[in-house]
C-alpha cells in the first residue's frame, strides 16, 4: 500500500524534527508534511533548557510559546567557589514542546506509529504501510559509530515537590561541590514553583552506562543535605549525551549515504555541554528558507551546517580532551571551576559556541588545572583512534 506522496515526511518526532516540522507548518503552509512519532506524544520526557545568548532575538520570539519557565539568572557553585552569572536562562518542559507542536500540525502529524525502514525518499511503517515523500529526515536520536571519540553525560532528574518552600529563586545549572564518584559530577537544580523543583544527577564519565540507583540515592541525599523534604516524586527523566573529544567527520557523514538527517543523529549540538536546542532552533530556520527539499538538496544543506558546526568546534573538542583524558577524574571540577572565573561574557559566548580568538587564548592561559604533560599528551589526539577506549 502507498501513502499519499509528501514533500518532507520527518522519522521521529524529537526536538529537532519537531522543530523543524512546526517551522515549515508556520511559515510554508502550503507543502504536504508529515511527522511520525512512534510514542503518544513528540518530544519524550525531557527538559531542554538554553540561554538567552544562545539565540538572537527573532529565534526567542518564534520559540516563545513553547517555554515554560524563565530566570534572569543562574548560580554556578563548586568547592573553592560560588558565583551568580546575569543573563536569562530558560526551560522546556516536554509536555508544553508536545502540547503546542501538535495543535500546530494537526494531520500533519501521527502518533503511535513504529518505523520499520526508511530511506531518503520512502519510509516503510510496522504494519506495512510505505510512505513516499521528496525527502526524509531520520531523527530518531544518535546512531552508533565508530567515526566519533565520545565522552558522555549521564544525568537522572526527579521533578519533585516538597514539603515545604525551598527559597530558590534562580536555578543551580551545576553545583560541583558534591562526592565526585569517580567522574565530573553535578547537580542541576531548576526551580518551578515555590514548593517545585527539578533535581539532576550529572555525571561526566567515560561510557555511557550508568546506574539509575545510585542516581536515584544521589538526588535524595543533596535535597537531604539542602534540607529539602521530599514530598512526591512527579516524574523522572534520564539520558546520556554524546560529548565529542574527537572525530573524522567526513566518514561520519559518508556513511550516512545521503540519508538526510538532523539533531544527534546529525551530531548536531554542542560539543561540551551536549546542550542541542540551539543547534536545533538554526536547523529548523535553514531548511525552512530552502528552495529545493528534495532529498539530496536537504542531505547538502545539513551536511554543509554540520561541516560548518564542526569546524567552528574544533577548541572546544581540544577542552573535552583536557576535561575526559588529562588529570584525575574525581578532580575534573577543577577545570571547570577555573572557566567560571573567567568573564561572564566569555562564558556567554562559550554556551553560544562563538569563542573569539582572545577567549581562546583566556581559556588556555595561565596555570592548567591539569597536569601540563598529560595536558599536552591530550590536545595531540585529535583522531579517534588516538584515544583508548575503556574496555
Amino acid at each position: 500500500m502507498s501513502g499519499a506522496p509528501y514533500d518532507v515526511i520527518l522519522a521521529g518526532g524529537g526536538l529537532a524534527n519537531a522543530l523543524i516540522a512546526w517551522r515549515l507548518r508556520t511559515t510554508r503552509p502550503s507543502l504536504r508534511i508529515l511527522l511520525l512519532e512512534q510514542a503518544d506524544n513528540i518530544g519524550g520526557n525531557h527538559t531542554w533548557s538554553f540561554h538567552d545568548s544562545d539565540l538572537d532575538a527573532a529565534q526567542r520570539q518564534w520559540l516563545a510559546p513553547l517555554v515554560s519557565a524563565r530566570w534572569p539568572d543562574y548560580d554556578v557553585i563548586f568547592p573553592e567557589d560560588a558565583r551568580t552569572l546575569d543573563g536569562g536562562y530558560a526551560s522546556i518542559f516536554s509536555a508544553d514542546f508536545a502540547r503546542v507542536i501538535e495543535a500546530a500540525l494537526g494531520p500533519a502529524l501521527r502518533v503511535a506509529v513504529g518505523i520499520a525502514d526508511l530511506t531518503p525518499t520512502t519510509v516503510c511503517l510496522a504494519d506495512g504501510e510505505v510512505l513516499h515523500a521528496g525527502a526524509v529526515i531520520d531523527g530518531r536520536g544518535p546512531r552508533a559509530t565508530e567515526r566519533l571519540a565520545l565522552g558522555y553525560q549521564t544525568f537522572l532528574g526527579q521533578e519533585v515537590r516538597l514539603a515545604a518552600p525551598h527559597g530558590l529563586t534562580s536555578p543551580i545549572i551545576m553545583d560541583a561541590s558534591v562526592a565526585q564518584q569517580g567522574g565530573y559530577r553535578f547537580v542541576y537544580v531548576l526551580p518551578f514553583a515555590a514548593d517545585r523543583l527539578l533535581i539532576e544527577d550529572t555525571h561526566y564519565v567515560d561510557t555511557g552506562a550508568w546506574e539509575p540507583e545510585r542516581l536515584r540515592a544521589n538526588i535524595a541525599t543533596y535535597a537531604a543535605a539542602r534540607g529539602w523534604r521530599i514530598e512526591e516524586i512527579v516524574r523522572e527523566e534520564h539520558g546520556s549525551l554524546p560529548i565529542v573529544l574527537a572525530g573524522d567527520i567526513d566518514r561520519f557523514w559518508a556513511d550516512l549515504d545521503g540519508q538526510p538527517c538532523s539533531g544527534l543523529r546529525a551530531g548536531l549540538f554542542h560539543p561540551t555541554t551536549g546542550y542541542s536546542l540551539p543547534h536545533a532552533v538554526r536547523l529548523a530556520e535553514r531548511i525552512a528558507a530552502l528552495d529545493d527539499l528534495t532529498a539530496p538538496a536537504l542531505f547538502d544543506a545539513i551536511r554543509r551546517t554540520a561541516l560548518d558546526e564542526w569546524r567552528g568546534q574544533r577548541f572546544f573538542r581540544l577542552l573535552n580532551r583536557m576535561l575526559f583524558l588529562a588529570g584525575d577524574a574525581d578532580h575534573r571540577w577543577r577545570v571547570m571551576q577555573r572557566f567560571y572565573r573567567l568573564p561572564a561574557p566569555l562564558i556567554a559566548r562559550f554556551y553560544a559556541g562563538r569563542l573569539t580568538l582572545g577567549d581562546k587564548a583566556r581559556l588556555v592561559s595561565g596555570k592548567p588545572p591539569v597536569p601540563v604533560g598529560q595536558a599536552l599528551s591530550a590536545a595531540r589526539k585529535i583522531h579517534p583512534h588516538q584515544i583508548r577506549k575503556p574496555a
